[in-house]
């Protein structure tokens, strides 16, 4: 969803729960149909490194290519430690049961902190026109998203970015 989509929605409330609760059930229905009829037991990663490839081409086409979004406000979830602890979780035990319990729990639980590198520049806080924001509320700003309804935008408690096409001040 949106969550995913834009570098200021990427918060720590809202996004590490929702993305990773919608997005396992791709993995876990490529990973069962390998696993049953071949016995390969990559299959969960390597739906997210084809789902990755295929947000990077949308993305860079779609968001660069037709409206000059900068690449760094709309990059993709990095998907791949969880996809990788999902295979080895079946791999190992060979249980779908096992595998939906605690690899379903490894999934989510290593979603954030295997985003960090990419999350934490843009949560550096920075003194913007005397208030304290960061790099993702700036871009927010900077690069408003008119077609969108901006009212349900929430990065951070208490805050209204753009109502409609206006900036907030």
């Amino acid at each position: 969803g949106d969550w995913d989509f834009w570098s200021d929605w990427k918060d720590r409330r809202l996004w590490v729960t929702v993305t990773p609760i919608v997005l396992v059930t791709f993995p876990a229905a490529v990973q069962y149909f390998l696993w049953e009829r071949f016995r390969l037991p990559w299959g969960a990663t390597v739906c997210v490194l084809a789902l990755l490839f295929g947000e990077w081409v949308n993305r860079y086409f779609n968001f660069w290519g037709w409206t000059y979004f900068p690449v760094n406000f709309v990059f993709p979830a990095i998907l791949t430690p969880g996809a990788i602890l999902l295979d080895t979780f079946l791999m190992l035990s060979g249980s779908y049961l096992f595998t939906a319990i605690v690899g379903g729990m490894a999934w989510g639980l290593v979603f954030y902190p295997g985003n960090w590198p990419i999350i934490a520049p843009i949560h550096v806080p920075v003194e913007y026109n005397g208030m304290l924001m960061s790099v993702a509320d700036i871009q927010g700003y900077n690069y408003v998203r008119t077609g969108t309804p901006e009212y349900i935008r929430m990065v951070e408690k208490g805050t209204l970015r753009t109502f409609g096409k206006d900036v907030a001040p």
